[in-house]
């Protein structure tokens, strides 16, 4: 009888991969990010493991959407006080904060757990093209 391999937490190698978000539908890169960072892409993909990779993600300010989600999608917030529920559109966010943009939307794709807060750990966003991982990212 054959039994699936649990890979153990020390057994997990990380890789760094950078993603160009230039010209990519939002919605479907973000997916993708979500399961690099959760390790589904790997042949020895463990549920309650962190084994994913670091992602590097450059040009985060020029990824694309569709018109009606860039108006339509909010994200709300509380502030603590009554009455202080806050709420802006992707486009605001895009425009502002495109790395918050991005970590709000893939932490709605990871585990709600400690594990998923560490696999969010390992995403890196710039809005512009120059990141200070150049020495972790083979082919660089």
């Amino acid at each position: 009888m054959k039994f699936t391999k649990s890979i153990k937490p020390e057994e997990v190698k990380r890789e760094w991969i950078l993603i160009d978000a230039k010209d990519k539908l939002f919605g479907r890169l973000i997916s993708e990010i979500a399961t690099i960072l959760r390790g589904k892409h790997k042949p020895y993909f463990t549920p309650h493991v962190d084994c994913g990779d670091y992602v590097v993600v450059i040009n985060a300010s020029k990824v694309k959407f569709s018109k009606e989600s860039k108006l339509n999608n909010k994200y709300y917030r509380h502030t603590g006080y009554f009455g202080g529920v806050k709420e802006e559109t992707v486009a605001k966010l895009l425009e502002n904060n495109p790395e918050k943009l991005f970590k709000l939307a893939t932490r709605g794709m990871l585990p709600k757990t400690k594990l998923g807060r560490n696999m969010l750990k390992k995403l890196k966003v710039y809005a512009g093209e120059n990141h200070p991982h150049t020495a972790q990212i083979k082919g660089n």
